[in-house]
């Protein structure tokens, strides 16, 4: 059994800064992760005048003050950056411009702006196409907004986080179902753990009452479910067993489902206090609405190439507006080696075939050079182009996976 240590979550590092940005004191994050997105983080929140010093793998946050940046913050491909700054940006006195890479440029923000806009913020898209660059002037006051759920919860997340310095108490509606509700779950975590509580109402409706404010703390953060199930993948296809250490079972993260998912697929899975173990067995292919759990969806289109039968993945049409367009890119590098693909709007479907070696292109998209990775473990002659993508969340993933020698 091949044991490895994923580092801390992605997604609760990024939420534990902004919020620690507005707490007005001290807090000290332990067991950050400093990766390209949350650096991103961390250089825009200097631009607002706040002091963040780095020690080892905790970062110091001195907030409760900041101001209008007197530059443009580029956040280069950083989603979660883009997004949770244009509501944290109406906190701050002045305008505020924020522009990010060529794809960034492209993926849609308009509904947030438009959420923003219904609470007294004038933000709009600097070339009047719904994506970055965007412009935030004014403040943030607060009232009821409604907002799209399908394309995007980061949305919803980042009003949340900032809501409570709003003038009065924030409602915000959901139009339709909202997308990735897990990552809704730890937003609402952390604020919680910082003081601020938030009232969901069966993902339909939040409120987040006026009067509240985050308290400085010490803030360990758990380790990134999604960086795991690369490493319970390998598990999972190699036969020989992997234990991921440092990740909490019962996390909040919804990608902690992914050993489930394996399990489905006929992998022995074992769970502890502080790690899982995925060991391999013959693989069978399943029929699965994965749009709690989008961001490993293509480890399990990878795994799906070593099970018996087809496995479809349903209900994750807003894959196509991430870092790159992942079901199509998945469709196009899966079928490059050899696996019979189906696409769909909203999905895929994998049939097994006859395997040979190739070059694969990951798309400046960490997630598929990191879930190829689990491929080159079966098929001879597999090359990752662009192998330092996963500087965005996973720097030393090569390292990590290395060490496992399956």
């Amino acid at each position: 059994m091949k044991t490895v240590e994923i580092p801390g979550s992605k997604s609760y590092t990024n939420r534990a800064l902004l919020i620690a940005a507005l707490a007005d004191g001290i807090t000290v994050l332990r067991r950050v992760l400093m990766s390209d997105d949350t650096i991103y983080m961390i250089r825009a929140l200097k631009q607002f005048g706040l002091r963040i010093e780095e020690k080892e793998d905790s970062l110091i946050v001195n907030g409760g003050h900041f101001h209008a940046p007197k530059k443009v913050i580029n956040v280069g491909n950083a989603g979660t950056t883009m997004r949770f700054l244009a509501t944290f940006s109406s906190l701050a006195e002045g305008k505020v411009t924020i522009t990010g890479s060529k794809r960034m440029q492209e993926r849609p923000i308009q509904d947030l702006l438009d959420g923003l806009f219904q609470l007294g913020v004038n933000a709009y898209s600097k070339k009047g196409n719904g994506c970055p660059p965007v412009i935030i002037e004014g403040r943030l006051e607060g009232g009821k907004c409604s907002m799209n759920g399908e394309k995007s919860s980061q949305y919803f997340t980042s009003i949340l986080m900032c809501a409570p310095y709003a003038q009065r108490g924030v409602e915000i509606v959901v139009a339709g179902d909202l997308a990735s509700k897990p990552y809704i779950d730890v937003t609402i975590d952390i604020m919680k753990d910082f003081g601020v509580k938030v009232v969901n109402d069966n993902y339909k409706r939040f409120i987040v009452k006026g009067s509240q404010e985050y308290r400085p703390r010490e803030y360990f953060i758990e380790g990134d479910a999604s960086n795991a199930s690369y490493f319970l993948a390998a598990g999972a296809v190699s036969g020989k067993g992997v234990r991921v250490a440092n990740i909490n079972p019962n996390s909040k993260q919804g990608d902690i489902k992914f050993a489930s998912v394996l399990e489905k697929m006929g992998c022995k899975i074992t769970y502890r206090k502080d790690w899982i173990e995925a060991e391999g067995r013959e693989l069978k292919g399943i029929d699965i609405d994965m749009n709690a759990m989008p961001d490993v969806v293509q480890t399990l289109a990878v795994v799906a190439l070593f099970a018996k039968g087809p496995t479809r993945i349903r209900n994750v049409p807003n894959l196509r507006i991430k870092e790159t367009d992942r079901i199509k890119a998945l469709a196009i590098e899966l079928r490059r080696i050899g696996a019979k693909v189906k696409e769909f709007e909203d999905g895929i479907e994998i049939t097994p075939g006859k395997y040979h070696g190739a070059a694969i292109e990951t798309y400046d998209d960490h997630r598929m050079a990191m879930s190829f990775a689990v491929a080159k473990l079966k098929i001879p002659g597999i090359k990752i182009k662009n192998p330092r993508c996963v500087r965005k969340s996973f720097p030393d993933f090569w390292v990590r996976f290395a060490k496992l020698r399956l």
